[in-house]
């Protein structure tokens, strides 16, 4: 079975089931632990966090231009 892409870009591992019987108000207890998780990460990783995606979404030094990339050389 394929498992749809992880936000973390894993494409192996464990298979990490959750069962299909639970009640909405259980089913929301766990967003919402979910919710406080990554709120208390961000309050105490805010800053290494945004230098990590920035670091992540410039482009390599060795990627050829983008057409139309004002920087490329004509």
């Amino acid at each position: 079975m394929k498992h749809p892409p992880q936000a973390s870009g894993l494409t192996r591992g464990l298979p990490f089931l959750i069962p299909d019987d639970w009640t909405p108000e259980q089913a929301q207890a766990i967003f919402e632990l979910l919710d406080d998780l990554r709120e208390r990460l961000w309050e105490h990783y805010a800053l290494p966090l945004q230098e990590l995606y920035r670091q992540q979404r410039m482009p390599d030094e060795t990627d050829p231009p983008l057409p139309g990339d004002p920087d490329e050389p004509f």
